[in-house]
């Protein structure tokens, strides 16, 4: 099916791709979506974060191409958390597929993940599939760096999540509008969901080296925000009571 007949028509999908500064990655990224989903009605909105490069510009002119590419802009910069919760707000879809913009996920991962997700025999309640990279292909302090971090934030928080920083996630909109949000969420969309009552699974996906672009994080930064955000969410599971459900009667 063409993108042109996709855009025509209720989405099954939503792909929501956060983008800041990435005008070297998201033409490529474009093409990679497509051809990996382009067989099933789907949409994908770009969210570009006030880049301060072309980033815009590029997707604009990519629009031509892909029927079903929205191009969604923020105003002022407001993070990556806040743009793919722009995405899944402005998105037509029931399922959401996220990943990073940089091109290091690749999306011929995202069929195995919405098919794990949807399959006849999952729980009732499960409400995402996030991707686990099985082989990084980052710098040994950022792998040193993560793999200290998704220790810590596992053992405080219960998450069974083992690589949270990995972008490539499928999980139901409903589900994730009902989690709390706050800037750097995105890392702990697992036990949010939790919180929330839902199941989580995971799925190894494949990972890739950055070919333009330079990272936004780094250790030192990542662990600036992650104590107090890791605080925060300790708070907000302490603070939870779930009714497990409700009946009317």
């Amino acid at each position: 099916m063409s993108s042109k007949t996709n855009s025509l028509i209720t989405p099954i999908i939503s792909v929501v791709v956060p983008a800041f500064n990435e005008a070297d990655n998201v033409g490529k990224l474009a093409a990679e979506i497509h051809t990996a989903i382009g067989g099933m009605p789907y949409e994908m909105l770009f969210v570009d974060d006030c880049s301060s490069d072309e980033t815009c510009t590029v997707l604009q002119g990519l629009k031509s191409d892909y029927p079903a590419l929205r191009v969604l802009t923020h105003r002022k910069n407001a993070g990556q958390s806040r743009a793919i919760r722009t995405g899944v707000m402005a998105a037509q879809a029931a399922i959401i597929a996220t990943l990073d913009s940089d091109g290091q996920n690749d999306p011929a991962d995202m069929p195995a993940l919405y098919k794990q997700l949807i399959r006849a025999d999952a729980p009732d309640n499960l409400a995402m599939v996030g991707g686990r990279r099985a082989n990084r292909q980052d710098s040994f302090a950022k792998k040193i760096g993560s793999r200290i971090g998704n220790a810590v934030r596992r053992r405080l928080l219960h998450d069974k999540a083992d690589d949270t920083g990995c972008g490539l996630k499928v999980f139901f909109r409903d589900a994730f509008i009902r989690v709390p949000f706050f800037d750097h969420m995105h890392r702990y969309i697992p036990a949010l969901m939790l919180r929330e009552g839902y199941e989580i699974e995971f799925c190894d996906v494949n990972h890739r080296a950055r070919e333009f672009g330079n990272s936004k994080y780094t250790n030192f930064g990542r662990l600036r925000v992650s104590i107090a955000d890791l605080r925060g969410v300790m708070w907000l599971n302490r603070r939870a009571r779930n009714p497990q459900g409700w009946d009317e009667l």
